[in-house]
């Protein structure tokens, strides 16, 4: 429904892909999914205007509705290749793979045209090479496959852009090559406009693939990484991309064989990893992880990992400079099952060997994370060193516990790190396994909010421990002295805080803005504000714009809760 009138339109829903069993990772559980199913409105929306779904004889339960303005189809492009003219079946029910192979063969040094149409492909393409494939949009030109390119070597200049390829994988088994692309583009080929789903893995990367761009793309509902640079990637760029739902890290560099150098994660956005990291760089020189937004990690992971953790041989570790920078990380950050304790927002992990790279942390923001901010560990148990860590400029907003979780031994500089709202201490230095060293923290200047340290490395700090909420019902502000920037008639501030429901403070003239001030009479830990009206009967609905300040002398005063408008009913 638009603003109440139901459209003429059905949204497919499923629950075939919502359960995958990964029981055989150590620490992993069943991980359920959110399946994203998708819809052209066929209409246009403007912001205000109301959506709604009704379910027919299912339970259905919408976690999130995203909405985009799509483009009209592209028109085939002069000299291309249409898949069509080769026998492909625009319907869906019939095997469109062979006319895809004979329109690549055609089409060398050229583009294969996918017009608007569902395509089947029965089994993967490969000798791809010197190509462009196009469709007239990723709303529009849709292949159903889940494999669709498996293929160990090209000579590159691949370009995948503008269509779908839609899978129909329900469980993960790393022995098949489900994803998108499995293997090597080739050189200075690159994979934009695209939307991926249902597959185990969006890219898997072996090989070859210098100069590779992975832009402007969607990665969902894979039941492994969404993109993973496996080894001997030089000057790869991912940049621009959208991802949600994976089943291991989102986005990947795994230094095997050879080391990935000089490529970078940028500017993506990561929602829900349901297993692992959304980010996670292991091992390789000269990477950077910069403008990335991560949120709502899962298990067994955290928004970002910076590691050494090699899986298996050869591995190449950190080198050069590894650079991390201007990242938000909102709610990221989970227990690891195997530890039996968190996993910080952004990990430094020295798991299988210490890492000598240097590493830069800047401009940071992180923000209600379930556990810590910022930790330093050899996963792995052997107490390898973390150093040459700088973490230069990071506001840390609502820690769980703590900002900093130090466990293995090495040493980190911090300047210009605030946090405001942490949940037990400003640090836990305690190292990981026991007596195998410490971790230096260097004050280098401006760092405000968590100067304190968890003394108890017998136990982990549970979130809140060191501030637990109030109790609901507790009231501060009754009878206590309340003065106020003007009062009418009987309506006099200490109306407002005398516990009853019937009388209130109102302030003169109808002018704004107005304060009303309550000295509470010492300092207290405040999260909640609460106003209560009078009954309807006295009041009616209304929304007024409220702001909170505090104040720790009755003189200089902070703002607590910027100025915004608040409905205020009473009868609910």
């Amino acid at each position: 429904y638009v603003n109440g009138v139901k459209l003429d339109k059905t949204l497919a829903v499923t629950s075939k892909y919502s359960y995958v069993d990964t029981g055989w990772i150590a620490g992993a559980k069943t991980h359920h999914f959110y399946d994203n199913a998708r819809l052209l409105l066929g209409r246009n929306v403007q912001a205000g205007d109301k959506i709604a779904v009704e379910a027919a004889n299912v339970q259905v339960t919408v976690d999130v509705a995203d909405f985009e303005q799509v483009a009209a189809a592209a028109a085939q492009p002069a000299g291309s290749v249409s898949v069509t003219s080769k026998g492909a079946d625009p319907s869906g029910q019939g095997d469109s793979t062979q006319a895809f192979r004979d329109a690549i063969n055609a089409a060398q040094g050229g583009v294969v045209w996918i017009p608007p149409g569902d395509y089947r492909l029965t089994s993967s393409l490969g000798g791809v090479q010197n190509v462009t494939l196009q469709g007239a949009g990723s709303w529009y030109s849709v292949v159903h496959s889940s494999s669709f390119i498996n293929q160990g070597s090209s000579a590159g200049n691949v370009h995948l852009k503008d269509f779908a390829v839609i899978g129909e994988v329900t469980e993960r088994n790393d022995s098949s090559p489900d994803n998108f692309v499995n293997g090597s583009l080739g050189p200075n080929s690159s994979v934009s406009g695209m939307w991926i789903q249902h597959l185990k893995c969006g890219l898997w990367l072996t090989g070859t693939n210098d100069n590779l761009v992975v832009e402007n793309n969607r990665i969902l509902d894979t039941t492994a990484d969404g993109l993973n640079l496996n080894g001997n990637a030089k000057g790869v760029k991912v940049r621009g991309n959208f991802l949600r739902n994976q089943g291991d890290d989102s986005l990947a560099m795994w230094s095997l064989n050879a080391p990935d150098s000089n490529s970078s994660f940028e500017n993506n956005t990561i929602s829900q990893p349901n297993l692992a990291n959304g980010i996670a760089i292991y091992g390789g020189t000269d990477i950077t992880v910069r403008n990335n937004l991560i949120s709502d990690t899962n298990a067994l992971g955290s928004g970002i990992a910076i590691s050494n953790q090699k899986f298996m041989d050869p591995f190449n570790p950190l080198a050069g400079t590894i650079t991390v920078a201007g990242n938000t990380l909102v709610r990221t950050g989970a227990i690891n099952p195997n530890w039996g304790h968190p996993m910080g927002a952004l990990r430094v992990d020295s798991y299988d060997s210490a890492i000598n790279a240097t590493v830069n942390i800047t401009d940071t923001t992180i923000t209600d994370s379930p556990y810590s901010a910022f930790e330093f560990v050899s996963g792995g148990g052997t107490g390898n060193p973390v150093r040459n860590v700088t973490v230069n400029g990071a506001t840390v907003k609502n820690t769980g516990t703590v900002v900093v979780q130090a466990e293995t031994q090495g040493a980190a500089t911090f300047r210009n790190v605030t946090a405001t709202g942490v949940g037990v201490a400003g640090i836990y230095n305690c190292p990981y396994p026991a007596n195998s060293g410490s971790f230096a923290l260097t004050d280098g200047g401006g760092n405000s909010g968590w100067n304190t340290t968890w003394s108890d490395c017998s136990s982990w700090p549970q979130p809140g421990q060191g501030n637990p909420d109030p109790d609901p019902n507790r009231n501060l502000a009754k009878g206590r002295p309340a003065t106020a920037t003007g009062s009418q008639d009987v309506y006099t501030p200490g109306k407002a805080v005398d516990g009853d429901a019937n009388s209130y403070w109102e302030s003169a003239n109808n002018a704004f803005p107005q304060s009303l001030t309550v000295d509470l009479g010492s300092s207290q830990s405040v999260r909640r504000l609460v106003l209560k009206l009078p009954p309807s009967s006295a009041w009616g609905a209304r929304t007024q714009t409220v702001a909170v300040l505090g104040s720790g002398d009755g003189s200089t005063y902070t703002t607590v809760a910027g100025a915004q408008g608040y409905r205020f009913d009473p009868a609910t």
